[in-house]
């Protein structure tokens, strides 16, 4: 029989992977009410053991049968996981918050990130099935702080650089970059199995399929998931994604045309009453946000505030602004938006 939704039954899909491994540490360490858990991921990880909050849980094999009786489902298993099972998930009854791009653009499916369109979720209930999409990290990433600059100045336009870590590419990508900077720094040759080029020591275009435009898979996502999570399509954004050899936690670097002015310190009064944003931004001691200062952390540090001297404000140019940003790509770029999302269904 089902729990109740004040302590709803949970299955986190894809258990045994990085953002698998996060969602166990966010909703331990943000108390979130569980009647019962159950541990799913592929065949050959069937069996292991987890603990997870005091107690060891068993890894089950997932299939179509792994849902009776689950209230929640957190997938974080890869598209064609969740387009297999989403769905049976979802007709079993429970609410899946799905971390992959397999719903995010889909019709009538929210793309949610509780700060910026929490409204997005309005009639859904936990155990009555339904899916909601949770966002590419780099699109969260960026929406938590430009979002309330947004509602206060109108984006008219946005220009987006990624500087994204390992961590986006799975636990796999992440061990490799371990393995190859003790290879280059001993002499050896790079181990090169994730990615088809050197990461250590190196950086280059994210490496998502590049479509007949020119621009990569990575990039068109937070063009489209931006319109569609603003619910606006009129701001112009364009965006590149970059792999860069930093573990964990992504950076960006945002340039935002605004319709009306805001000096840096209204900006900075804004983004200080953000929910979900931190500020580090001294520029007498030339400290900005870094992946460090964001590992392991909720909130979306932000700094290098300043006015974008090649605009004035005049005729089309607009008001300009820059920022640089950095945020935990596994937390909230993956299981903590997850959770918070399912947070709101409580």
């Amino acid at each position: 029989m089902a729990a109740s939704t004040s302590r709803p039954n949970v299955a986190i899909v894809g258990v045994t992977g990085a953002v698998g491994q996060e969602f166990l540490r966010v909703l331990e360490q943000r108390n979130f009410p569980i009647g019962h858990v159950k541990m799913l991921a592929s065949a050959r990880s069937a069996g292991k053991r987890i603990d997870f909050k005091g107690k060891s849980h068993t890894v089950e094999e997932l299939t179509e049968k792994s849902f009776k009786d689950v209230d929640l489902a957190l997938f974080s298993a890869g598209g064609s996981i969740s387009k297999q099972y989403g769905p049976i998930s979802s007709e079993a009854g429970a609410t899946v918050v799905d971390n992959s791009s397999a719903f995010r653009m889909t019709p009538g499916i929210p793309l949610v990130v509780p700060e910026v369109n929490p409204e997005a979720v309005k009639g859904i209930k936990l155990g009555k099935g339904g899916i909601i999409a949770n966002p590419n990290c780099s699109t969260i990433i960026m929406l938590v702080p430009v979002t309330p600059l947004h509602r206060a100045a109108t984006v008219v336009r946005m220009v987006v650089s990624t500087y994204q870590a390992a961590s986006g590419a799975g636990a796999a990508a992440m061990a490799e970059l371990e393995q190859q900077t003790r290879e280059v720094l001993d002499g050896r040759p790079a181990t090169c199995k994730i990615f088809k080029q050197q990461y250590a020591f190196n950086l280059f275009s994210h490496n998502s399929a590049v479509q007949d435009n020119g621009y990569n898979e990575e990039e068109l996502k937070m063009v489209r998931e931006t319109h569609k999570i603003w619910g606006d399509e009129r701001p112009k954004i364009t965006a590149m994604c970059v792999r860069v050899p930093v573990m964990r936690a992504h950076a960006e670097s945002i340039n935002l045309t605004l319709a009306k002015k805001l000096t840096v310190e209204e900006a900075r009064e804004i983004l200080d009453k953000a929910p979900g944003v931190s500020i580090i931004d001294d520029r007498k001691n030339n400290r900005f946000p870094t992946p460090l200062d964001a590992s392991g952390r909720d909130d979306i540090y932000v700094g290098r505030i300043r006015e974008d001297i090649s605009r004035n404000g005049s005729g089309q140019e607009g008001y300009g602004l820059d920022l640089f940003v950095s945020g935990d790509q596994l937390r909230k770029g993956a299981a903590l938006n997850a959770v918070q999302i399912a947070e709101l269904l409580l």
